[in-house]
């Protein structure tokens, strides 16, 4: 029984400070109060979990590490995405996802006329989720998120922090 509850104590403790440790490598400033990045590892993604009540905001996420995570995911918990942008000193990527069909459009440097494909270094997977996980093409979305894969180009040059602004939709 003592062995149980001495590995009980120990999964715990390295569960806290693997929590602690991906809070630790980021620090996070959003535009504003109520605005709410979480920092979470999932499987091998670093997952940057975005709540906006207002629904219209920014982020910067600055590391505090080395180098970014190899698989780095932004979930934006909205009910939809009129627009998204990712920044750094060298790059802007813009994304919107319709509220009509779910498909997402992204583009770079402000370039709206020439979207990217999949065949982009700078492309983007994206997934629409619904409150249980699962995909789904319904917006607006109900306690659902959009997620979003960084492509590792995005990373290039390994810049110190990168901006995510965000318009909702539905914003309030």
């Amino acid at each position: 029984m003592s062995e149980l509850v001495a590995i009980g104590w120990v999964s715990m403790v390295l569960l806290c400070t693997m929590m602690h440790e991906d809070a630790s490598s980021f620090k996070i400033t959003t535009k504003r109060s109520d605005d709410r990045v979480d920092v979470k590892t999932k499987d091998d993604k670093t997952l940057f979990v975005i709540r906006s009540p207002l629904g219209i905001s920014n982020a910067i996420i600055e590391r505090t590490t080395e180098q970014w995570p190899d698989k780095v995911v932004i979930q934006l918990r909205l009910k939809g995405l009129e627009n998204v942008k990712l920044s750094t000193d060298q790059l802007k990527l813009e994304a919107s996802v319709s509220s009509q069909n779910g498909e997402a459009r992204l583009w770079k440097d402000g370039k709206e006329d020439s979207p990217l494909d999949s065949n982009s270094l700078y492309w983007m997977e994206f997934e629409i989720l619904d409150s249980d996980g699962e995909p789904t093409k319904a917006i607006p979305l109900k306690d659902g998120c959009i997620e979003m894969q960084l492509s590792k180009k995005f990373f290039e040059g390994n810049p110190k922090s990168f901006k995510v602004e965000w318009i909702d939709f539905y914003r309030n």
